[in-house]
């Protein structure tokens, strides 16, 4: 039996649509971690203004974002907007925005957190130095920030790789609907197919993420 459910992966193009399901997942992944680091910085520099009003537009949308869940995230984008506004937005399009908002909320924290790591004597012994404040954030600021962050962004990668899958639920053919479709298609001749293709997208996943995470941990480890 196990034999025979795992030829399934080998029917056809059956393999190259699975590889063709995690591009989709690692496409919309990869442009919505591109949008949202520049735009998390900003938003994350944004934060630590000392205006009631740039905290309350801030707090609001980061609770906003962190408290909705993202599948009701993308239910709302894909067919909430596109029905109330008339917007014609693809699935595709729909996935892109919602993860880019999210990814810049997470993102923007992480800077937010970062920036006010920075002990008050550093600002002040660069001031004692005779570096005015934009030498003060480009030689004291930018490089602890960087050094705090990019370890956090690499996770913050792979989360997002991870959670994307849920676009399978607004019609999105990716690895796990892929998977689906091959043991429907195949459900009496390979009564097994379910272990071994869910087994092979769980490998896939892992391949995906695992060298971003031991890459994280290595940068951590590093600059520890």
């Amino acid at each position: 039996m196990h034999s025979s459910g795992i030829n399934v992966l080998f029917l056809g193009k059956n393999f190259l649509r699975l590889l063709g399901g995690l591009w989709v997942t690692l496409r919309i992944s990869l442009i919505a971690v591109l949008l949202s680091i520049p735009l998390g910085i900003l938003f994350g520099m944004f934060m630590t203004l000392k205006n009631p009003l740039s905290k309350a537009v801030s707090r609001v949308y980061l609770e906003c974002i962190r408290i909705m869940p993202q599948l009701v995230l993308l239910f709302i984008a894909y067919f909430g907007v596109t029905r109330a506004f008339g917007w014609n937005l693809s699935a595709d399009a729909s996935a892109v925005i919602v993860f880019t908002l999210w990814g810049t909320a997470e993102m923007g924290d992480l800077v937010r957190g970062a920036l006010i790591s920075i002990p008050k004597h550093q600002y002040d012994s660069a001031a004692a130095l005779g570096m005015n404040k934009m030498q003060t954030f480009v030689y004291i600021v930018v490089p602890q920030t960087m050094r705090r962050l990019i370890p956090l962004t690499i996770n913050l990668t792979t989360r997002m790789i991870k959670t994307t899958s849920l676009v399978v639920l607004i019609g999105m053919t990716e690895v796990l609907k892929v998977g689906k479709q091959i043991i429907d298609a195949n459900r009496f001749e390979y009564p097994t197919a379910a272990l071994w293709v869910y087994g092979v997208i769980f490998l896939l996943y892992f391949l995906a993420c695992w060298p971003i995470s031991m890459l994280a941990k290595k940068l951590e480890k590093r600059w520890r």
